[in-house]
């Protein structure tokens, strides 16, 4: 029975971790269903706001259309979920840093909650940038481009597809000062390990640039000049970092410091 009482011991943890876990995924989901089920009614009006870029530039006369039958419901209906899943992210990181929150020291908190809360407000900058400055570029672009005799008439649900993943691949884009003070925290690299590498950071840029957006030479360089500068602001930011673990007194108890959490 004795040798039998820890391994009960480890196995009760995990399943409180698991339990929690799910209570707080049911969360995330009933916040965007929540959000969704108010945002059903005006559908049709957030397409309308959406596809707003596009629609100035249009011909005089011409108009988007719908090829499938269902597009009209379908497509308005799939961005409103993608919105909802979007304003649903503050929720959705409160309840990332309730679960991790417990295991970390307070001098790690200080770190990581700031790091959170500037993850989504650079989520929301970089599907702004789209909005506001990259697509009234190269929708004015291409509508210049189209050749005579050819009528600019874009199917309602690949105009959907194509913006989608420009404000993915911008909203991700504007997350790598995170991800490069994360880096230099951890320990993985370093500033001058950084900098060393500018060179090569700038042709990955692009090169990311031409895999994440359409294949047109304005919306690569929107994106990889911005990934760029954005870098470039990680590394400052990460040169103000004290590494994780550079001074052990760290790992220990703090005046008011609690150490990691072990849940029941």
């Amino acid at each position: 029975m004795s040798e039998q009482k820890p391994d009960q011991d480890q196995e009760m943890p995990l399943v409180s971790h698991l339990t929690e876990l799910r209570t707080r995924l049911l969360r995330c989901v009933v916040a965007i269903f929540l959000i969704f089920a108010c945002l059903f009614y005006f559908a049709q009006r957030i397409y309308t706001l959406v596809s707003a870029p596009l629609r100035q530039y249009l011909p005089e006369g011409a108009t988007m259309i719908a090829t499938d039958v269902a597009s009209p419901f379908l497509t308005p209906f799939k961005l409103t979920m993608v919105v909802a899943l979007f304003l649903a992210m503050p929720v959705i990181l409160h309840q990332v840093w309730g679960f991790i929150a417990p295991g970390l020291y307070k001098h790690e908190k200080r770190v990581a909650l700031p790091l959170l809360v500037s993850s989504i407000v650079l989520f929301y900058s970089g599907m702004a940038f789209a909005y506001f400055l990259v697509f009234p570029l190269i929708f004015h672009f291409f509508a210049s481009v189209t050749p005579e005799g050819v009528s600019m008439m874009t199917d309602i649900s690949s105009y959907l597809d194509f913006v989608m993943t420009l404000f993915f691949a911008f909203g991700v884009a504007f997350e790598i000062p995170v991800a490069v003070i994360l880096l230099i925290w951890i320990g993985v690299v370093d500033v001058a390990y950084l900098k060393r590498i500018r060179p090569y950071v700038i042709i990955g840029c692009f090169v990311v640039g031409m895999i994440l957006t359409p294949p047109d030479i304005f919306s690569q360089t929107l994106l990889a000049v911005p990934m760029w500068l954005l870098f470039e602001v990680g590394v400052f930011f990460g040169g103000l970092i004290r590494k994780r673990g550079d001074h052990p007194e760290d790992d220990a108890e703090e005046p008011g410091d609690q150490p990691p959490a072990t849940r029941p």
